[in-house]
């Protein structure tokens, strides 16, 4: 059989398949169309247990997908928040599935009305490669609590980290209630195409437009979480050891390969030699040097490497001041660096970074930083440090992001009772603690009545006396 042949025989092969996946679970969402409390929480125990005793694993399939990633930042930023999303729906489930009891106008006695929160069906779950544990359990814990079936497609580019999930998850649910898919770009497109009751996809803007029009053949809801420029704004008086060293935090976390890490910082223009001074300082301090260091994480690949090392001849070609903050990097282990002197017509003002480079952006005047935001796409993220809680206010009521934190970064995203998701060109839905429960859940409405019906006495003819007389009173 010739090459091409082979080709498009397997790729009909695993379109096939998947296609046979989605209609198991359709067919078993059908018999068991909502699973009672005790049965969700034994799903989430199974898969908090499963996780937990096999975390070794997981750190070492995802370290080996990077070339090497920080078994310590594996822990922290994908283990951790998973098990804790986990325990936390099984604490509240049994309050988020009670049925929310509703007012009836006076004019609908005798009448109850309720709200209840039905499984929507079959979800599907578009995985990104950077955190690719944490953000396929993420929704699997929301859509499992909710009473659905759940199809994973897991990323290309960490085989390892998707073929040991599709083997963990194997062993505690039946593929007809969850099952992982693996395969290359056409997989994900078919995947996408599927009737699904939900999608969420979370990953790049350009993806997630290609996503949303694929879903929009069968009116298929989705969640959408993309990412952006996530800026972060020093303010004039706060500490800059303070904005510094958590600012470094959330950039070199994951070498920046985080959907809500700083892209860019807004400094006061007075204050950009101190803060550069005070970066260094803590990315020093963090990682002393990279060559062997177990807890610097690597580029996911060479393709992400090229593209991060292309964004910084094209910015230092158009007037760009690299700083860098290592002698050297290793492998694929990129050095951290700063940039000075950017303008918008420089590729890394434009793109999400999304790797361990950091723009700074000078400005004269609070109201200049508000300007420079709000004049581009809504953000994922906006990081605010400054202690004046007026400005504080200011910073929240005038500029829009998917979400915020004040002296802070990243770790908005890690609290279970917080929702989690973008806005406009950063994404659209949320998800994580009861938003998530929410999004993949139905919430309908019901109004009930036993034998005696009121309503009679509006029913035609119309013209009666006792009709005119409701109309006075109800109609006003």
């Amino acid at each position: 059989m010739p090459a091409d042949v082979a080709y498009l025989h397997e790729s009909q092969q695993q379109l096939d398949a998947l296609r046979s996946l989605f209609d198991a679970q359709r067919q078993a969402y059908a018999a068991h169309p909502m699973p009672p409390a005790e049965q969700r929480r034994q799903w989430l125990k199974a898969l908090g247990e499963v996780l937990n005793n096999e975390r070794q694993a997981l750190i070492e399939a995802i370290s080996q997908d990077f070339s090497h990633r920080s078994a310590d930042e594996t822990l922290l930023a994908e283990l951790m928040p998973s098990l804790h999303g986990i325990h936390y729906a099984r604490r509240h489930l049994a309050g988020w599935m009670k049925p929310s009891r509703r007012k009836v106008g006076v004019a609908f006695q005798p009448a109850s009305a309720k709200v209840i929160y039905q499984p929507l069906g079959v979800v599907g779950v578009i995985v990104p490669w950077n955190y690719p544990l944490f953000l396929a359990i993420g929704p699997l814990v929301g859509a499992l609590a909710a009473g659905n079936r759940v199809m994973l497609k897991l990323s290309e580019a960490t085989p390892a980290t998707g073929l040991l999930l599709k083997q963990l998850l194997a062993r505690v649910f039946p593929q007809d209630l969850v099952c992982v898919v693996l395969g290359e770009a056409e997989v994900g497109m078919a995947f996408s195409r599927l009737p699904f009751d939900h999608l969420l996809f979370t990953g790049a803007t350009s993806v997630g437009r290609h996503v949303m029009r694929a879903a929009a053949e069968n009116l298929t809801p989705v969640t959408l979480e993309l990412g952006g420029k996530s800026p972060a704004i020093v303010s004039a008086d706060v500490p800059l050891r303070d904005a510094a060293e958590r600012i470094a935090f959330g950039k070199t976390l994951n070498a920046g390969q985080t959907c809500v890490a700083p892209d860019y910082v807004l400094v006061p223009q007075s204050r950009v030699g101190e803060f550069v001074e005070a970066y260094r300082e803590a990315v020093r301090r963090f990682y002393p040097t990279l060559v062997n260091n177990p807890d610097y994480t690597a580029i996911i690949n060479e393709r992400h490497l090229a593209r991060l090392n292309g964004y910084i001849s094209d910015a230092t070609s158009k007037g760009a001041l690299l700083i860098e903050l290592f002698d050297q990097g290793q492998g694929r282990r990129m050095a951290h660096s700063l940039l000075l002197n950017v303008s918008d017509d420089m590729t890394v003002m434009q793109d999400e970074i999304f790797g361990p480079l950091l723009p700074i952006v000078p400005y004269e005047h609070l109201d200049q930083a508000f300007a420079y935001i709000n004049q581009r796409p809504r953000p994922l993220a906006l990081y605010y440090f400054g202690y004046n809680k007026a400005e504080q206010q200011r910073v929240l009521h005038e500029t829009h992001s998917g979400g915020a934190c004040l002296n802070d970064t990243l770790l908005h995203v890690a609290q279970d009772d917080l929702p989690f998701g973008g806005v406009g060109p950063s994404g659209m839905g949320h998800y994580h603690g009861h938003e998530g429960f929410l999004t993949f859940s139905k919430a309908k409405g019901v109004l009930a009545k036993q034998r005696f019906n009121a309503a009679r006495l509006i029913y035609p003819p119309y013209g009666k006396p006792l009709q005119k007389l409701i109309q006075k009173l109800f109609v006003r």
